[in-house]
């Protein structure tokens, strides 16, 4: 696959550009090539600022600026006026729209002291709606070789090298030095003009502000935030759902510290086990209020005072919960609460937990006061499809807010996730400004091969200001994963497994399963052992959860074949 420059596809860019970018991504044969999207282009030839939809580098080849356009429909009148779907008509067409980028853009390269005398550099117009060739007349205006078309997004590597060899011709019957067909640019010029045209740069930000600057940003509401805090107000029990990284957990705190507040007692439960120590500590000292998962709560009102020796999932789902549904009936009113705040409902909604927590709280799940926050898309890995339509049917008085803003992430770990889970509608809004850094995908052939990587990652990491303890290491594999693993004596050192601790040691890199870190999130969170053989039967899932842990910086590792099939078409 050709390396694109960035690598997402913005979601409100046009669908013109979004099936040019797609056709690429499934690409093998281009892997020598760099593709820039949306280069913006400071210094126009004639507008005050421009944009190239697309340049490809190709070497062997040229370089090809092109002009994308979507329309439907496309018309020009005898006057020279364009009519491009339902745009504003105009006099500037799209051929000299590229013709100005592509000049504009060898402008900007001479003047960096790049010359590209023996670099074909050319422009075309992509026409990703319409069957272009066949509907635009004969032009003296453009050759018929700078035409692109729908046709063209079957076989996309053909059709640019077609224009760069058509239009490199011509220029060979104009000028000498493309006569011969011996032209540029080699993979050494390619990659000089990638990097002056989209430069990589670091702005060098002290460790401490970054992590302040991220804190109070991630700790801030929103207006969105606000209105759902009004409706658990308004509102005797709601359901509040959207993906990962909208704020869930951040709401069902405070909508609990709320509750706490007027003198009621109520719980704040969760599914996973290091999700309820985490809301343990947050929540500590909050009068009233306990705190944990479900299952512990189950623990605490059976009176077990241990979890008998290889306990069964039918123990969990079904002998634990029937104990305590037992005492709470003969106990009266001594386990039942005020109030119910549950996180993670998308992995409780199923019997017989829904009995447990319509016993725990006064009026039950169809009276009482609730409020449940979850994620019905993906993040029930614990195959738990029937849950959405179960908890209506226990409560069918339930309101809902649907929770749209990601919250946690920079754009770009979104759009990554969106790409690589087929996440649909997928993230479009975000509460956190870009920070220009892509996340890094690499690719390995087999698992040894993730030691150096991950050697390599932690360390540039380092060299970049973060601190070890703001890294954590994921995997779909516990005792096996590429940590646990590993037999190199520094990252030996440095790793430490994340037990029921979710503490911090000032030097030490944490790792842990997906699995378990499910409703945490890091600074940084590298993936590895992604391996379709490791994340059956819920690879999309698993993955989701995965991508959505880091708050600024994403590295992963993927099997080869696994990573082929994910960013495959589809």
């Amino acid at each position: 696959m050709a390396r694109m420059i960035p690598s997402f596809c913005p979601s409100d860019v046009p669908p013109g550009e979004k099936a040019v970018y797609s056709a690429f991504q499934g690409e093998d044969n281009t892997r020598d090539w760099t593709i820039l999207h949306s280069l913006g282009i400071a210094n126009h030839i004639r507008q005050v600022q421009g944009e190239s939809d697309f340049v490809f580098i190709v070497p062997g080849s040229g370089v090809l600026v092109v002009e994308v356009k979507s329309h439907l429909t496309v018309g020009r009148d005898e006057d020279g006026t364009w009519t491009l779907g339902n745009d504003k008509p105009t006099s500037r067409g799209p051929f000299q729209q590229a013709n100005e980028a592509m000049h504009s853009i060898l402008k900007f390269l001479d003047k960096q002291k790049l010359h590209l005398e023996d670099v074909p550099v050319l422009f075309a117009v992509w026409f990703t709606g319409v069957r272009a060739r066949a509907l635009l007349p004969k032009n003296p205006e453009w050759h018929d070789w700078q035409v692109l078309d729908i046709t063209d997004l079957n076989n996309p590597r053909k059709a640019i090298l077609n224009v760069l060899a058509a239009g490199s011709s011509h220029l060979g019957s104009k000028v000498r030095r493309f006569s011969t067909g011996l032209y540029g640019p080699d993979s050494a010029k390619a990659k000089s003009i990638a990097s002056v045209l989209r430069p990589k740069f670091e702005l060098a930000t002290v460790g401490s502000d970054r992590r302040r600057d991220r804190e109070a940003n991630l700790n801030s509401f929103v207006e969105e935030q606000y209105l759902a805090l009004d409706s658990a107000s308004d509102n005797l029990s709601m359901l509040f759902y959207g993906p990962a990284g909208s704020g869930k957990t951040f709401l069902a705190q405070e909508s609990a510290r709320r509750e706490a507040s007027l003198d009621r007692q109520g719980r704040l439960l969760c599914y996973n086990r290091l999700l309820g120590t985490h809301l343990a500590q947050q929540m500590k000292g909050v009068k009233g209020l306990t705190t944990g998962t479900l299952h512990q709560e189950l623990l605490r009102i059976s009176g077990l005072d241990r979890v008998p020796e290889n306990a069964t999932p039918s123990f969990w789902n079904e002998e634990l919960p029937e104990r305590a549904l037992e005492n709470i009936l003969n106990t009266g009113d001594k386990y039942v609460g005020d109030f119910l705040v549950v996180d993670e409902i998308q992995d409780i909604a199923k019997e017989p937990l829904l009995d447990v927590l319509d016993a725990m709280v006064d009026g039950g799940l169809q009276n009482g006061r609730l409020l449940f926050y979850g994620d019905f898309e993906r993040q029930a890995i614990y195959t738990n499809k029937m849950g959405r339509g179960l908890l209506f049917q226990r409560s069918s008085q339930m309101s809902q807010f649907k929770l749209v803003m990601n919250c946690r992430n920079v754009p770009r770990i979104g759009y990554q996730t969106n790409m690589l889970t087929k996440l649909q509608p997928g993230y479009s809004l975000f509460r956190r400004e870009d920070d220009g850094i892509d996340p890094e995908i690499r690719k390995y052939k087999r698992a040894e091969d993730q030691t150096a990587f991950l050697s390599s990652a932690i360390r540039k990491l380092k060299a970049e200001g973060y601190s070890l303890d703001e890294i954590v290491v994921l995997s779909p594999l516990r005792d096996m994963s590429a940590a646990a693993q590993t037999t190199d004596p520094w990252l030996r050192q440095i790793l430490s497994f994340l037990g029921d601790s979710l503490e911090t040691t000032p030097g030490k890199v944490r790792y842990s399963t997906i699995h378990a870190f499910k409703g945490l999130e890091a600074p940084v969170v590298i993936l590895t052992d992604l391996d379709h053989r490791h994340m059956r039967p819920h690879v999309e899932a698993l993955l989701y959860v995965a991508l959505t842990r880091a708050t600024d910086r994403l590295i992963a590792f993927a099997d080869e074949t696994t990573l082929k099939n994910l960013i495959g078409k589809g």
